[in-house]
């Protein structure tokens, strides 16, 4: 049974630092395409970063210079490091393995008070 589940979320305050986990199971880590999105309130769901299978990152515009999105195959863990985050990084976030079907996990959340 696939699984991922993301942690790390919490409230901190703007300029400051978060990082985000997913753990994920019940699927070969290293072969997926690792995602982030996120889903602020009031907000449709919105790409935030991805990582290939190859080590390959690309981000969204609003996160770029400021998110790092790393992966850990041995620990079948994504990271998200989050740096000088502003109030309009606050969403739930969730991450995805895509490999053909796509999988998501249950969202941590992220607010970032100004």
């Amino acid at each position: 049974q696939v699984q991922l589940v993301e942690s790390g979320g919490g409230l901190v305050q703007a300029g400051e630092s978060l990082r985000l986990f997913c753990t994920g199971s019940g699927f070969t880590f290293r072969g997926y395409v690792m995602s982030w999105y996120r889903q602020g309130p009031r907000k449709e769901r919105e790409w935030v970063a991805t990582i290939t299978s190859g080590d390959v990152t690309t981000y969204s515009d609003s996160v770029k210079g400021r998110f790092t999105l790393s992966r850990d195959n041995a620990k079948n863990t994504l990271y998200l490091h989050m740096n000088s985050l502003k109030p309009e990084d606050t969403a739930v976030y969730f991450c995805s393995a895509l490999r053909g079907s796509e999988y998501w996990g249950q969202g941590t959340q992220v607010i970032v008070s100004s």
